[in-house]
């Protein structure tokens, strides 16, 4: 049975990558929090929370919906580096990840009803990035002129900062923008065929 697809977020990033597939979808917003237990850490961390976000749909979701929800979380050296709090608070992080290697990991979950009952996928995506020593001006110009507020880790590989500072990066670029959209792709065909 074909389902509808429904994508929980309000990135238009993830937005964008999926209209990649030629698939249709409907984009919706969920409100949900994005906190997390202490003890998680890494990729759990970002698969947590994408299920935070399924159920707190759940309610809606209907027969023949598949519901696409994500977060993503930039690692480094051990700590977890989410969505600056302020323009301080970014350039502190762009600070941080400055000539060192860190890991950008995103949890994707799939959640369906199955005999009326929710069903929950998740797959999480990891990719090692580097950046070359940065700049005070170099970040101070980034952080003012793209304001990212709304990345992890505070920037966006696909603006200037990851222009100029990716010096090397294992992985799948996509899922540095926030949605590993080959795995995401294969998950999706066992449900469309």
């Amino acid at each position: 049975m074909p389902y509808n697809i429904i994508l929980g977020s309000q990135s238009p990033r993830r937005r964008e990558l999926m209209e990649g597939l030629d698939i249709p979808f409907t984009a919706i917003t969920i409100d949900a929090t994005e906190s997390y237990p202490a003890n998680l850490s890494a990729g759990d961390i970002p698969i947590y929370i994408s299920r935070e976000k399924a159920e707190a749909y759940q309610a809606q979701l209907k027969t023949g919906e598949l519901l696409i929800t994500a977060d993503t979380i930039v690692w480094l050296e051990g700590e977890m580096l989410g969505k600056p709090n302020d323009l301080d608070d970014a350039k502190r992080m762009l600070h941080k990840l400055s000539g060192k290697t860190h890991q950008v990991y995103t949890g994707v979950t799939f959640t369906h009803l199955q005999e009326g009952k929710p069903k929950m996928q998740s797959l999480v995506d990891c990719t090692d990035v580097t950046f070359r020593k940065l700049t005070d001006e170099e970040i101070n110009y980034y952080v003012e002129k793209y304001k990212p507020l709304d990345k992890a880790g505070a920037y966006g590989i696909q603006e200037y900062i990851g222009y100029i500072g990716v010096s090397q990066m294992r992985g799948s670029y996509f899922n540095v923008m926030g949605f590993p959209i080959g795995p995401v792709y294969s998950v999706l065909k066992s449900f469309l065929s």
